[in-house]
C-alpha cells in the first residue's frame, strides 16, 4: 500500500500540473482546483483513519506487540475479583477478563465501572498490554438481548 508521502507527492504534482495548465489554457475553471483539493483532503482524511485502526485479537497477539492499541472481546471471570471503589479513587476500576481463546488477564480501567457491567454477556476493551496488564482506554459491553430465539415482541 502506498505511503501518504506518495499520496501527498501525487497531490502536489497533480496541482501543480492544474496550476501550469491554468497559464496555458484560460479555460481552466475554478471548480476544477476545487475538486482536486477536496479529493486530496478525503485521500488524507482515509489515509489518517487507515494509520489509526486497532485490531481485534486475543490477548497473546496483544502481549506479543506491548504498547500497541488492540480490541480485545472475551467474559468477565466471575471467579476473581473485581474492585471498583469509589471513595478511594473514582477512576479506577480492575478485573479479571478471559478472552475468546481462554487466556485471562487483570484489566485496569482509568475511568468509573460502566452500569450493567456484571449483567453484560461478552466485553469488548480497548487498548494496550503494560506489562502483565491490560489498560484499557474504552470497555464496550455487550448486554443480554431482550428477546430470545423462541419468542419475539411485535410492535
Amino acid at each position: 500500500m502506498p505511503s501518504c508521502l506518495q499520496y501527498l507527492l501525487f497531490i502536489s504534482s497533480v496541482l501543480t500540473g492544474v496550476y501550469a495548465n491554468r497559464r496555458k489554457n484560460k479555460n481552466m475553471k475554478r471548480i476544477h482546483i476545487i475538486i482536486i483539493v477536496i479529493i486530496a483532503l478525503a485521500i488524507g482524511a482515509i489515509m489518517s483513519m487507515y494509520g489509526d485502526a486497532s485490531t481485534y485479537e486475543d490477548f497473546s497477539v496483544a502481549a506479543e506487540h506491548e504498547g500497541r492499541e488492540f480490541h480485545v472481546v472475551g467474559k468477565l471471570d466471575h471467579n476473581k475479583e473485581k474492585y471498583y471503589d469509589p471513595k478511594k479513587d473514582a477512576n479506577f476500576f480492575s478485573f479479571y477478563m478471559v478472552d475468546e481463546k481462554g487466556q485471562e488477564r487483570k484489566v485496569i480501567y482509568h475511568n468509573p465501572e460502566p452500569a450493567d457491567f456484571e449483567r453484560s454477556e461478552k466485553i469488548v476493551i480497548v487498548g494496550k498490554i503494560q506489562g502483565e496488564n491490560f489498560e484499557a482506554s474504552k470497555i464496550l459491553l455487550k448486554c443480554p438481548s431482550k428477546y430470545t430465539d423462541n419468542q419475539v415482541k411485535s410492535s
